[in-house]
C-alpha cells in the first residue's frame, strides 16, 4: 500500500516553492502519493494593495485571525491563489516531471462548505459582527475525485477555494483545507510547511522549537501558539481526529523541506 502524504505549502513570504517542489519528485520516485494544498497570502495582499483593495485582517473572540473577504477581496484572493500561484506551482512540477494537476476546492466540489455570512469579530476590545463574508468551514470532500486522480498517476494541486451549498465561491483556510483532506484520505502524514520551524514555545525564538507533542497536549498549544499557528495547530486536532496518522508543523525556508520534516525536523503531532 502506498503512503499517502498531504503537504501544506505555507503561503507567507520566505518559503521555498522551487525546493518544495524539487523534494516533491524525490517521494513520488520513493512510490509515495501526494496531495499539495498551498497558501497564497502575502501574494493577495500584495496583489489587493496594488489594486487599491488592501486586506482586512479581524480576530475572532476565540484568537484566531482570518482574512476578511466581502467579494472584492474574494476576486483578488481568487485571482492571487487560484490564477497565479496554483498556475506557477503546476509549471514547475510539469518542468520537472511530475503530471501535476491543479484545481480549486470549487472544481468538482472537491471542498463543499458552510458558508459563514456574518462572523463575530473582536476589535479594539469590542465584539462586532461583520456581514457579507464570503467564507466558509469545510464540510465535505470529494474523497472519490482525489482518489481518481491519484490512481490515475496525478498530483492533486489544490488552492484554498470551496464551494457553498448554493454553489457560491468561498475563501477557506489553507492549513484547514489540508488537514481536512487528510481526514478524508485517511493520510498516513499530514505536512505543513511554513516560515517558522514549527510550533515555538517562546515565539519568535526559533531556538524554543517544540519537537514533539502527543494529541493529550494539543489544548496547551493552543495557548502557545501566536498568531497564524493557532491555525496549524488546529488543523493538526483536526486531521488527526478525522483519521490522519500524524502531523508535522516543520520549515518550509531550508533545503529539501519535505526530506528534512519527514527526517524528524520540526514538530511532531502523533
Amino acid at each position: 500500500m502506498k503512503k499517502t502524504t498531504i503537504i501544506k505549502l505555507g503561503g507567507a513570504e520566505g518559503v521555498d516553492f522551487s525546493a518544495i517542489c524539487q523534494d516533491v519528485t524525490t517521494l513520488l520516485e520513493a512510490g509515495q502519493r501526494l496531495v499539495l494544498v498551498h497558501g497564497g497570502s502575502a501574494e493577495a495582499t500584495a496583489l489587493g494593495e496594488s489594486t487599491g483593495h488592501p486586506p482586512r485582517f479581524v480576530t475572532s473572540p476565540s484568537g484566531f485571525t482570518s482574512r476578511y473577504t466581502d467579494h472584492q477581496t474574494l476576486e483578488v484572493f481568487a485571482m492571487a491563489v487560484n490564477g497565479k500561484i496554483n498556475t506557477l506551482l503546476v509549471e514547475q512540477l510539469q518542468q520537472l516531471g511530475v503530471n501535476a494537476l491543479g484545481l480549486s476546492g470549487l472544481d468538482g466540489q472537491l471542498l463543499v462548505a458552510k458558508r459563514k455570512s456574518a462572523i463575530r469579530i473582536v476589535e479594539n476590545g469590542k465584539r462586532k459582527i461583520l456581514r457579507d463574508d464570503y467564507t466558509g468551514k469545510i464540510e465535505q470532500v470529494n474523497t472519490e475525485l482525489l482518489t481518481t486522480l491519484l490512481k490515475g498517476g496525478y498530483t492533486p494541486v489544490v488552492a484554498p477555494m470551496a464551494v457553498s451549498h448554493k454553489g457560491e465561491a468561498l475563501n477557506v483556510d489553507a492549513d484547514r483545507a489540508a488537514a481536512t483532506i487528510a481526514a478524508s484520505l485517511h493520510a498516513d502524514i499530514l505536512l505543513l510547511l511554513t516560515a517558522v520551524p514549527g510550533l515555538l514555545r517562546d515565539f519568535p525564538d526559533e531556538s524554543s522549537l517544540i519537537t514533539h507533542l502527543s494529541r493529550s497536549q494539543l489544548e496547551d498549544a493552543f495557548q502557545i501558539a501566536q498568531g497564524r499557528m493557532k491555525k496549524k495547530v488546529l488543523g493538526a486536532q483536526e486531521a488527526l481526529e478525522g483519521g490522519a496518522g500524524k502531523v508535522i508543523i516543520a520549515d518550509g525556508r531550508v533545503e529539501k523541506p519535505i526530506s528534512n520534516a519527514l527526517a524528524g525536523h520540526g514538530t511532531v503531532i502523533a
